[in-house]
């Protein structure tokens, strides 16, 4: 099973690689797959490549639910 995580664009530099933003977690991310990406875009990142573009909306809802999720597997622990 593959989990890819939306991500912020926070840099897009050479050779299609740049910044994501995740949480407050920064990465470095191939946009190999995407050569129309733009800063403030939002996208799906699984194994260091961003994989496809996503809504603002669809994506800070997905991540408040998996925060959701590490908090309720915290208050379990």
């Amino acid at each position: 099973m593959c989990l890819a995580i939306p991500a912020r664009v926070i840099k897009v530099g050479e050779q299609s690689l740049g910044l994501v933003e995740m949480g407050g977690v920064v990465r470095e991310a191939s946009f190999m797959l995407l050569p129309d990406v733009r800063l403030g875009d939002y996208v799906l990142l699984h194994a260091g490549y961003a994989l496809q573009k996503v809504d603002e909306a669809e994506a800070e809802e997905t991540l408040r639910l998996l925060a959701e999720m590490a908090e309720a597997g915290r208050a379990e622990a």
